[in-house]
């Protein structure tokens, strides 16, 4: 079974390939010459249609770099080796043709539906019942987890339910976008069919969707829509906000407050409902320094949960993608295991991480060694997450084919791009100790979380606060299973009273919403939901909701500390000559007078637009939408203001320019 789930997963893309081809609503070929006219019939026709749908964000065949331990670069947690445009006003431009309005996912999924769902009515798809009926309800998964995606992107967008005729004029009438709240409640409907659906243990056990999945998934959403409605509230950014270019026909009985209580208490059902299954079954971290011996056995649960060839055995692991040699391999362990991968976890976020005793690292007696004697002593005493997620200078990155170890002895900040350690806090979680996986091509084996359980219990923390302003008993005993896990005093009040928020705005982005700065409660449970997920790819979907970005204006990204201390001659050739050299033109080290921490956007200055440090705008919380979608859906071809959609708010209409 696991071996046809394997394969499934990477190659069943024959029976699709052209649903995935278009780029927009109006531009496909018909369905029903691409699917044999008797699919559909069975449940193996079902079991391979979904799984060939799967488009969850995971670690791909074949795939090189550090792959989903990347996601993060760009916000306060991560930094690559270039920055984003998003933080260029300006330089971020409408595109001509493509970008997130596109249907090829939400088609798929209708036309599974229209022929699916009457020949299950009717009792004409033949095969295990149970199975058939949880494949219908992995479609629904599938096709909210695609409608998240666009509103995420997009906000404001076509709901469409079933596939459409080759008529222009309905397919335009299909194209006007309905409010992201009606959107975001479509979703919510979708995964409660997906529940009444799925089986609580899947037919291909954890590499296909569960009914858990589902709920952590509606949860996600749930939370989602309340708190970007909540911080957005009262910008364009929102149904009926000043500015707002949708329709106000729209928004009959529409009240803002209302939805927000509304998916909140979403959010809270849902996930309470893993979050409970969780709490008690929380992976171990024993805490070890290293996460693997040299045989390849586990140190450490918590550690190897992330880099396991067979995830399988965690509970906390909800969906997982698997990988097998010699059928579908990866090479994201050659990145993490020998270099810097390209990333590298950001000051503020390591400064985030609260000592062993509960207290922030600026607080009196904390404990707090310094950041100026290297990594080792920066991390001493520290949360576990920062400490075994980290690399640290006489860390293992492998083990030699004779158990050997292969030392890591600095930060690798002089590599190249694309094996540089961009920050000097290089990034260990997903790092394997196998040789053979570090060292050949195409043999990386090491599984890739889908959906994780923990996720739940931060979800219900959250919208619990949110919706009552108060640490409620469920949430209580999330915090300190969660907080004890990290091998950190539970008692998150002590933590609480100690946090200085004018401390912690400093390099987290999360001390914000809508330019102002958040009571401590709520900024440390955003505090444990940054610390629990680094590195997964949560930030900048959690900075966008909370509004996080206003005040961000020149803003340096930061690294480890460089100057003044061991480091600063720790980088020679073999003839002794320091190779460190500060250059606006040629350097690979920025200046000591611009900051003592290493600063990676400003160590050239020639040519750098992204020297002065990240811009934002309001127009970048969500993507433009492409010129040649408002050419296709206007009335007139010729003038684009004839078109059945708007455009997001800030962005023109014609490609090449940027927002203001």
């Amino acid at each position: 079974m696991k071996i046809k789930n394997i394969i499934s997963f990477a190659i069943l893309s024959i029976l699709l390939s052209g649903l995935v081809s278009c780029n927009d609503f109006l531009d496909r070929e018909p369905l029903d010459k691409l699917i044999p006219d008797n699919f559909f019939s069975s449940e193996g026709d079902l079991a391979a249609y979904t799984i060939n749908a799967y488009a969850f964000t995971s670690v791909q065949p074949g795939e090189y770099g550090i792959s989903v331990f990347r996601f993060d670069n760009g916000t306060d947690n991560q930094a690559g080796p270039t920055g984003s445009n998003i933080w260029l006003p300006g330089e971020k431009k409408v595109a001509a043709s493509g970008g997130a309005w596109e249907f090829s996912k939400i088609r798929a999924a209708n036309y599974f539906f229209d022929n699916v769902l009457p020949k299950y009515n009717a009792g004409k798809i033949s095969g295990n019942q149970e199975n058939i009926k949880h494949y219908i309800g992995e479609m629904y998964v599938i096709r909210a987890y695609a409608y998240f995606d666009k509103l995420q992107s997009l906000g404001d967008f076509p709901i469409i339910t079933t596939t459409l005729p080759d008529d222009e004029n309905v397919l335009i009438e299909a194209s006007k976008r309905q409010p992201r709240n009606k959107v975001a409640r479509f979703i919510l409907d979708d995964l409660s069919k997906a529940i009444d659906f799925l089986s609580e243990v899947a037919p291909g056990g954890k590499n296909r969707i569960s009914k858990n999945v589902a709920h952590l998934l509606r949860a996600r959403v749930a939370l989602y829509e309340a708190t970007w409605e909540k911080y957005h509230k009262g910008t364009a950014l929102v149904p009926g906000g000043p500015g707002w270019p949708g329709n106000t026909a729209d928004l009959q009985g529409f009240n803002i407050d209302s939805e927000i209580d509304y998916f909140l208490t979403e959010a809270m059902k849902d996930a309470k409902i893993v979050g409970d299954k969780m709490v008690n079954n929380l992976t171990v971290n024993t805490a070890a320094r290293e996460g693997m011996d040299n045989k390849l056995n586990s140190l450490n649960p918590y550690y190897t949960m992330f880099c396991d060839v067979d995830m399988d055995k965690y509970d906390e692991v909800l969906m997982w993608r698997q990988f097998a040699r010699g059928q579908v391999t990866h090479n994201i362990q050659m990145e993490l295991c020998r270099n810097g991968g390209s990333s590298g976890w950001t000051r503020g976020m390591v400064e985030s991480f609260l000592m062993e005793n509960g207290l922030p690292i600026y607080a009196l007696g904390s404990g707090y060694k310094g950041d100026n004697q290297g990594v080792n002593s920066t991390l001493e005493g520290r949360d576990s997450r920062i400490v075994i997620f980290t690399k640290k200078d006489g860390d293992i990155n492998y083990y030699e084919d004779d158990g050997t170890p292969n030392i890591y002895t600095k930060p690798l900040i002089l590599n190249s791009a694309e094996t540089r350690a961009v920050t000097g806090y290089t990034v260990k979680k997903g790092k394997h100790y196998s040789s053979l996986m570090a060292t050949i091509h195409h043999e990386g084996i090491t599984g890739s979380i889908v959906f994780r359980g923990t996720e739940a219990m931060l979800i219900y923390m959250e919208a619990s606060y949110e919706k009552k302003k108060e640490i409620d008993e469920t949430a209580d005993k999330y915090w300190r299973a969660l907080r004890r896990r990290a091998h950190v005093d539970e008692n998150y009040q002590k933590t609480i009273d100690a946090t200085e928020m004018l401390q912690e705005a400093k390099g987290d982005w999360g001390a914000y919403s809508h330019g102002q700065l958040i009571d401590p409660t709520l900024y440390n449970i955003r505090r444990e939901r940054r610390n629990e997920l680094c590195g997964e790819g949560f930030r900048w979907a959690d900075i966008t909701r909370w509004r996080s970005l206003d005040q961000i204006h020149n803003y340096q990204i930061e690294g480890f500390h460089f100057w003044n201390t061991p480091y600063e001659n720790a980088y020679v050739d073999d003839k002794g000559n320091n190779l460190i050299v500060v250059d606006p033109v040629k350097g690979n080290m920025s200046p000591k007078e611009e900051s003592e921490y290493l600063r990676p956007y400003q160590i050239i200055k020639v040519n750098n637009l992204f020297y002065n440090g990240y811009n934002f705008i309001e127009a970048h919380y969500l993507e433009p939408i492409a010129q040649s979608n408002f050419r296709q859906t206007s009335s007139d071809k010729s003038d684009l203001t004839k078109s059945v959609i708007y455009q997001n708010p800030g962005w023109p209409l014609v490609a090449g320019q940027g927002a203001k």
